[in-house]
């Protein structure tokens, strides 16, 4: 929850704005419940209520740039007049069929296809960091209160937007069991499939020894064959 107030010029009296989220994870295509809370001890009357969901898309490569986009929006004609209060729940859903003509806005893939959604936001653990380079994006909802003739009173609510788990994967997470070895895209050569290659190259080495040990022992009974051969000549002579 976010809270902020602030008082007028000639006045002593606030106005109080408090503003907060159902959840901080939203999946594409899920609506957004915006809970919105006024105190308004001023003298004077909001006249308006605008939610809005931002995009930013901070560039970190040799120059650092931003961009913002609003791709959700509702416009309330909520009054508060003074010395009374609001409390009202606004729900809005940032699609990308409503954002197809602006410019600027980041995307998960390329606009001409199908399953194309809104950037997922960028989970980085510190993005002061030297090593957080690309596009880093992140979502935030700002409540805007319109004051007549005054300053307008606003407040920002970050959130995290992404893609739901895989059924398959979510299937397994839930059953408590790893994904297997043979689901992966890029299959790896386990130890057993190692130690069965050694088996077989051991068991085709002591075969070729067998054949070299064979072939050594026909090769002494032909020569000893010969030794005979030549004696008996020679006994013969």
């Amino acid at each position: 929850m976010v809270e902020t107030s602030r008082s007028f010029l000639m006045s002593d009296r606030t106005l109080r704005l408090e503003a907060s989220l159902d959840k901080e994870l939203y999946y594409h295509g899920e609506p957004i419940s915006v809970n919105v809370h006024v105190t308004n001890n001023s003298t004077k009357t909001v006249k308006r209520v605008k939610i809005s969901v931002r995009q930013y898309a901070d560039i970190c490569l040799f120059s650092s740039a931003q961009y913002k986009c609003t791709v959700a929006q509702i416009e309330a004609d909520d009054q508060v007049c003074p010395s009374s209060t609001l409390c009202q729940v606004y729900t809005l859903t940032p699609l990308l069929g409503d954002n197809r003509d602006k410019r600027g806005v980041a995307l998960d893939g390329k606009l001409k296809h199908e399953d194309t959604n809104l950037a997922s936001s960028t989970i980085v653990r510190d993005v002061s960091s030297e090593d957080a380079l690309g596009i880093l994006v992140s979502y935030r909802v700002r409540v805007k209160l319109v004051v007549s003739r005054g300053g307008d009173v606003a407040v920002e609510l970050p959130f995290v937007l992404m893609h739901p788990k895989p059924a398959e994967l979510q299937s397994e997470s839930d059953a408590g069991g790893a994904v297997s070895m043979d689901t992966n895209l890029i299959e790896f050569e386990t130890k057993n499939s190692f130690q069965d290659d050694f088996v077989f190259e051991d068991f085709a080495r002591l075969q070729l020894k067998g054949i070299q040990d064979d072939k050594d022992e026909d090769d002494l009974l032909e020569s000893s064959a010969e030794l005979q051969k030549v004696s008996v000549l020679f006994h013969a002579a």
